[in-house]
């Protein structure tokens, strides 16, 4: 595949840097959607290969992501043994099957955003919302067009007659908006943004979750627990739900292909998700043999 090459004033690892030898990283967390993943939604298919590199290193992965726990596990199944998985935006953090840490909305605030996306629906935003629990995804919009785009990121859903009675830890609520959702729907939310933070996570979705929750906090907390420094992290993002993550580590890489502010508040670039940038800088820095990247 043909490299890419930064337009920023980012750097690349240096070849000095290089000459070291390899990195002593510890941890490796990416973002899925518009980092690992193309844009086709596909993983590439070298990364088992690289994870079964990491593991005999003893470098724990972590896929970061606004997708539902059980959506990330089905995507690692079979691989997933050890592997922390940072879901729904770092409000939920799980590893074999057991909870790390969690951060849940308070019932009332999820409530009023789905007042608050009711009345847009009212005004004619072609919009929708979905109440992430840890158990399931809830929604009420139940039209194949609506229920197509959730399942690709929510594998456990359930269309209900009114989500704000769901019997389930709240993380956060992410609305799908198939127009623009910077156009009416994040402004709708604004007045949630005093108290909780509402972060556009892609051209269609916006998340409303706790002010304490991101993916920058779940890695502090994981750096924390297991005893790993922000010099042995490695981190991958591309859009503004990664902005936190990028004061979690040294080796913080903004794909080429990323926001403008993910690109300002990265150490490094990296290539694109479309050019494999995730696992080549990965083979790069921690001299992983034998991989035709």
């Amino acid at each position: 595949m043909p490299h890419s090459h930064p337009t920023s004033p980012l750097r690349t690892p240096s070849e000095a840097e290089a000459a070291g030898g390899p990195a002593d990283i510890r941890l490796v967390v990416t973002d899925m959607d518009g980092t690992l993943l193309d844009d086709d939604k596909q993983a590439p298919p070298q990364l088992w290969r690289v994870l079964e590199l990491l593991r005999e290193r003893g470098v724990l992965f972590s896929p970061a992501s606004g997708r539902q726990y059980a959506t990330l596990a089905r995507e690692f199944r079979g691989v997933e043994q050890g592997m922390l998985f940072i879901a729904e935006n770092g409000t939920y953090v799980v590893r074999d099957g057991e909870e790390l840490s969690s951060d849940p909305l308070h019932p009332d605030v999820s409530a009023g955003v789905v007042r608050a996306v009711r009345e847009l629906v009212a005004d004619g935003v072609d919009v929708g919302a979905v109440v992430c629990g840890k158990r399931s995804a809830y929604v009420e919009r139940t039209d194949e067009a609506f229920l197509a785009e959730i399942r690709k990121y929510y594998i456990e859903n359930e269309s209900v007659e009114d989500v704000t009675a769901v019997d389930d830890e709240i993380l956060k609520v992410a609305i799908f908006d198939f127009g623009a959702v910077e156009r009416a729907t994040a402004p709708a939310l604004a007045p949630f943004a005093g108290t909780h933070q509402v972060v556009v996570t892609g051209e269609h979705w916006v998340d409303v979750m706790n002010s304490t929750a991101n993916k920058g906090a779940a890695i502090r907390r994981l750096q924390s627990e297991l005893g790993i420094t922000p010099a042995q992290t490695m981190v991958f993002g591309d859009y503004l739900n990664d902005l936190e993550m990028m004061d979690t580590a040294d080796w913080s890489f903004a794909m080429s292909n990323a926001h403008p502010q993910i690109v300002a508040r990265a150490r490094h670039l990296a290539p694109s998700n479309n050019d494999n940038g995730v696992l080549r800088t990965v083979a790069r820095v921690l001299g992983l043999p034998g991989l035709d990247l």
